[in-house]
């Protein structure tokens, strides 16, 4: 049996845990400030008078405010000069108000009433012409403010895609403080749930205590997600539908993360409950060194398309793949990470975003043995000025997969 995996029962492990003792601090009012600065600035290089930022990830961002998106209408309008704008449903004002990080102007709008008139009304006393609209917008977002602009404002709609990823890609310490309190919580998990392993536990045993687990920590509302696959189900990546009952020899992945203030995390460990075969430890050791092999090709300045294809390098040097062949590494090597679990850039052929420093990725070139077993091990990396470093420690061994 591998180091830590079984031998103890959800309850002991849950008993150990508690609030996290070294939380981060909040994202402070100082830096919602620089972060209207920064989409100002980038806003100028666009040539946009105003940036409209729907609810979601994006209004949190410069806000602070975790508001999910819906029918009704809820955006922030940033002029070029002057107070942000929040425009909103008068119903919610107080939920809202209680939930603002900066200072803004407010405008409501009742229920009858058409939302996109009342921004349409903003941009006009702003004289603003041309628009950067929210890339995440949905569709009758955008052509219901397409409609009302076009109405009463002489100007223009475009995608704001320029803004938002020019603040976001690049976390500041704050933001890194927050994903790395997260991601420790969830590493902390992921060992406490291969110690509850026993003959006969159902992943949704697992998924269960890996929900409690990072409650009882104090992560925000337990789990964001939890994949847990034995055996076979884990040769396809995002696993099968219904239950599976772990038995000795099964390969075992689980892949799950949480939030911190609203920041991610996301780690996948992968490992055997009792004795590996030969082919499943060549594979374990061959997905490590490509894992290896992304993180050490990382550099600021180099496009984001070259981790994925040092990663790509070392299986097809073992005689996988090659590109998305099976058996092989069936999707990208890694995603951008930070209020979004999966946000821009990505690693991956094609992106040649160049790396900067604050720029926080996944690593996990999995492979996929079809019909019988994948491993997958995700780490997360922040780019420095000088390469990488790791959030978590990856796996050092398939005998000791957390140390």
């Amino acid at each position: 049996m591998s180091h830590g995996i079984g031998g103890s029962t959800a309850e002991t492990e849950l008993a150990a845990l508690g609030p996290w003792s070294r939380p981060a601090p909040p994202i402070r009012t100082e830096e919602r400030a620089m972060r209207l600065a920064r989409a100002r600035s980038l806003m100028a290089e666009l040539g946009a008078d105003a940036l409209i930022i729907n609810a979601g990830a994006n209004l949190r961002y410069f806000t602070g405010l975790s508001w999910a998106a819906s029918e009704r209408l809820v955006v922030m309008v940033l002029p070029r000069s002057g107070a942000p704008v929040l425009v909103c449903p008068e119903f919610e004002l107080g939920s809202l108000q209680a939930g603002l990080g900066i200072e803004a102007g407010l405008r409501s709008w009742q229920e009858h009433e058409n939302p996109y008139r009342l921004v349409a009304d903003v941009l006009r006393e702003h004289g603003a012409r041309r628009v950067a609209l929210d890339p995440q917008a949905p569709f009758f977002v955008v052509e219901g403010l397409r409609r009302a602009v076009d109405a009463r404002v002489e100007g223009m709609l475009v995608e704001a895609t320029h803004v938002t990823d020019g603040c976001r890609m690049r976390k500041s310490p704050a933001e890194l403080a927050l994903m790395q309190q997260a991601m420790d919580m969830t590493l902390e998990v992921h060992r406490r749930a291969a110690a509850i392993l026993a003959p006969g536990i159902t992943t949704t045993q697992v998924r269960r205590f890996i929900d409690n687990a990072h409650r009882a920590l104090g992560a925000d509302g337990g789990s964001t997600f939890c994949a847990v696959q034995f055996g076979e189900a884990t040769a396809y990546p995002h696993g099968v539908p219904g239950e599976q009952q772990l038995a000795e020899g099964d390969v075992v992945l689980i892949d799950t993360g949480c939030q911190v203030g609203g920041y991610h995390s996301d780690i996948t460990r992968t490992y055997v409950f009792g004795k590996a075969s030969v082919i499943q430890a060549d594979v374990w050791q061959l997905e490590r060194e490509a894992q290896q092999a992304a993180f050490d090709a990382v550099r600021p300045g180099v496009p984001c398309e070259a981790i994925d294809a040092a990663a790509r390098a070392v299986l097809e040097r073992a005689g996988y793949g090659p590109d998305y062949q099976l058996p092989g590494l069936p999707h990208r090597t890694g995603h951008g990470i930070g209020l979004s679990i999966h946000e821009p850039a990505y690693l991956v052929r094609g992106d040649t975003t160049p790396l900067a420093p604050g720029m926080c990725f996944s690593d996990e070139p999995m492979i996929v043995v079809p019909g019988r077993f994948g491993i997958r091990l995700e780490d997360h990396f922040h780019v420095t000025e000088h390469g990488a470093a790791w959030f978590t420690a990856p796996a050092r061994s398939l005998a000791a997969p957390f140390g």
